[in-house]
């Protein structure tokens, strides 16, 4: 499940299992199997957290990245594809795939779902031999990882949440948003966390990004990062407040993602020591990147740093 050799054997002959090695990020999620509805047309892709963010980050050099994902057998041979990309992929079993619908209307900042089929939830067992500086957790539905789950990743890295799985509650197929009801017992273990306005009111009670900040951050966030689409981002580690502009981009063609991507950019920037407000920026140009394609983003640190430098940015004035 990791790079670390199978073992050697000791005076006994008995084989002994060699250190783990740590991985700089790991993203655990489930890839899903999605269809988007768009005004223009209707498409079936693989998706979820864990597949934007892999694929985001495969295209960047010099980091060692790890995927953990869950599929069901008939979507297998996407991660297989994943592997065959050179993403170092462990694939675990589950009974069936997460099937995501995303309606989008005109205004691609608001989408509709339905979840058809659910997965496995990941467990401790399961992700003993992982070992990562970052854990980012692909939570697409609220019971994908146990407060349990957190505490144990939390013990050996930091972890890295998007809230917005933890804040969906699905009935009868239909997406409805929830709080998250065990925030007071994990928040205190996640050092980053991604929420957008929608999301940070659910959890915080407040529509002011930097109250909303404030308090998730006296939860014991460590670094939110709050995003608002097209209107920029919010950064605060407890010291400051970033004000991340959003790239304009060239054409819009598929919001699906594009938070994962913002999150893929920022941690592997984080990753390799680059300041809040350097990976904030590194962020929303991917993004931009991300949402002028269907499916993953295809970019390399040249195109990100062109966008940065070269596209019109909307800085967003945040209360």
């Amino acid at each position: 499940m990791t790079r670390a050799a199978a073992g050697t054997a000791d005076n006994h002959g008995i084989k002994k299992k060699e250190r783990t090695m740590k991985h700089e990020l790991c993203c655990i999620g489930h890839i899903t199997l999605d269809k988007v509805t768009t005004p223009q047309n209707t498409v079936y892709m693989p998706g979820g957290t864990s597949f934007y963010v892999s694929h985001a980050i495969k295209n960047f050099d010099h980091i060692d990245y790890a995927l953990v994902t869950a599929v069901g057998a008939p979507e297998r041979n996407v991660a297989d594809k994943m592997k065959a990309q050179g993403i170092n992929t462990t694939v675990l079993p589950s009974k069936h795939s997460v099937f995501f619908e995303n309606i989008y209307g005109e205004n691609t900042d608001e989408r509709k779902q339905r979840v058809w089929a659910k997965a496995d939830p990941f467990t401790i067992g399961q992700l003993q031999e992982i070992d990562a500086e970052i854990f980012h957790l692909g939570a697409l539905l609220a019971d994908d990882f146990s407060p349990d789950v957190v505490k144990y990743l939390a013990s050996k890295g930091k972890v890295s949440v998007d809230s917005q799985g933890y804040l969906r509650e699905v009935r009868n197929t239909h997406v409805y948003a929830i709080d998250w009801k065990d925030k007071s017992e994990v928040l205190q273990y996640i050092h980053f966390l991604k929420a957008n306005e929608h999301e940070m009111e659910v959890l915080t009670g407040y529509k002011e990004a930097k109250r909303a900040a404030q308090k998730l951050h006296e939860w014991g966030v460590k670094e939110v990062l709050l995003t608002f689409g097209s209107m920029g981002s919010l950064i605060y580690d407890g010291n400051r407040f970033y004000r991340i502009p959003a790239y304009i981009p060239g054409e819009i063609i598929d919001a699906t993602g594009c938070g994962d991507t913002y999150m893929a950019g920022y941690l592997y920037k984080r990753a390799k020591g680059a300041s809040i407000e350097e990976a904030g920026n590194f962020a929303a140009a991917l993004s931009t990147l991300k949402i002028e394609r269907s499916g993953p983003v295809e970019a390399c640190l040249t195109d990100v740093t062109h966008v940065i430098a070269n596209n019109h940015k909307f800085m967003p004035e945040i209360e």
